[in-house]
């Protein structure tokens, strides 16, 4: 039997912050107090309405598949909402129900690009999302970015990095790992930039509802041939539940329709009956309290980093994380997350997780905790910081 690993799989890179979720994990096992700001999920509990959903679903027993594109009644309450929230008009049948945001990329990228196509990225960025073309023989371009455009691409570096193997723009807004939103002129602006090269343009959405006295605005509103990703995971706080949903263009129905049939045979069933409980009025006022919560955390986590020393100079407009710059502490931000860790016992994610440009000054904190261990955790970091780290 050969052991020979495949070539595109040996080449993913792994999530560093996974090294250190098993260290913290292994410490916390050892009785050590560890506050967690380096993963992406809050610690709320899924709404009620949504648990009450499921349970009611699972009282029947008759747990079938259903249909490859989804519920068509979940379809439909996300047509609707899309109507109400960003005044755009869908039909049900380009919105497709996906085992999450990443099921919806790898739909999407699927159905679009071939081997040895590059999509452009920012620099940092998710890494799954580059890591996703890597196994469908396609390559991610990273553009580095910086705070003079608030880590985001404009359509000024489009026009300057497009070559004859770039195929589309995949672009997060709001971003992990820097929170950033593109505004809505520069949005328009980037995907006519790409609508003029006949290119694709993927707009990852997954943080909409999240944001923070701004709007974040949905490609839609500027494309009818724009590909969306969006999750049920992170405004609705339904993480574990593994749904999400791709927005295609009319005429990448019919293939995105093979894809999932081959690809998922079709979503979990429970998970999209729980989600149809996720419009429900009362949850969406229950999501908004959530999101005044992240708002005040935020702004807590936000002050007392910048009274600390670190360097942050884009104020995050959504998600829930903090991109800060470390470099007045350490050129090795890898190593200054191992030591807070040992040190301190706060778990924070390394640069170098987002990409290469500046990523060993940077580390990503989030603020998926409560305020009260958020300000426990700055007491920590001063203290290590004091020390000299």
């Amino acid at each position: 039997m050969t052991t020979k690993i495949a070539d595109r799989a040996a080449q993913i890179q792994p999530f560093y912050v996974m090294q250190l979720l098993k260290r913290a994990q292994a410490l916390e096992a050892l009785g050590r107090n560890i506050i967690h700001l380096e993963i992406g999920e809050p610690d709320f509990t899924t709404p009620a309405p949504i648990l009450a959903a499921a349970s009611d679903f699972l009282k029947l027993g008759e747990v079938k598949y259903t249909q490859a594109a989804g519920l068509p009644e979940l379809r439909a309450k996300i047509a609707a909402f899309y109507a109400q929230r960003y005044q755009v008009r869908l039909s049900p049948e380009q919105i497709f129900i996906t085992p999450g945001a990443s099921g919806a990329l790898l739909l999407a990228l699927s159905a679009t690009v071939n081997a040895e196509d590059r999509i452009l990225m920012a620099d940092p960025c998710y890494p799954c999302n580059r890591h996703f073309l890597q196994i469908l023989g396609a390559d991610a371009k990273l553009i580095p970015v910086d705070a003079g455009t608030r880590y985001q691409l404009t359509a000024e570096l489009v026009d300057q990095h497009w070559d004859a193997n770039v195929k589309g723009v995949l672009l997060a807004s709001p971003a992990n790992p820097t929170g950033t939103v593109i505004p809505s002129a520069e949005l328009q602006n980037i995907i006519a930039a790409v609508s003029k090269r006949a290119g694709f343009y993927f707009s990852d959405e997954i943080y909409h509802g999240l944001v923070y006295g701004t709007e974040a605005s949905s490609a839609l509103q500027f494309s009818d041939s724009a590909f969306v990703i969006n999750s049920f995971s992170k405004y609705f706080g339904m993480t574990g539940w593994r749904i999400g949903w791709l927005v295609v263009p009319e005429a990448f129905v019919t293939v995105t329709e093979r894809l999932m049939q081959n690809l998922f045979i079709a979503s979990s069933t429970p998970a999209q009956y729980a989600a149809l409980a996720a419009f429900e009025p009362e949850t969406l006022i229950e999501l908004e309290g959530r999101r005044a919560e992240l708002q005040q955390r935020r702004d807590l986590l936000l002050q007392g980093l910048l009274a600390l020393g670190f360097d942050i100079p884009c104020q995050p407009d959504g998600a829930f994380y903090i991109y800060a710059n470390c470099q007045k502490f350490t050129q090795d931000s890898f190593q200054f997350a191992v030591d807070l860790l040992e040190a301190e016992g706060v778990a924070i994610t390394p640069g170098k997780d987002f990409g290469r440009h500046a990523a060993n000054q940077y580390v990503r904190f989030a603020y998926t905790t409560t305020q009260a261990r958020i300000s426990e955790a700055l007491d920590r970091i001063h203290n290590f910081i004091a020390r000299g780290c």
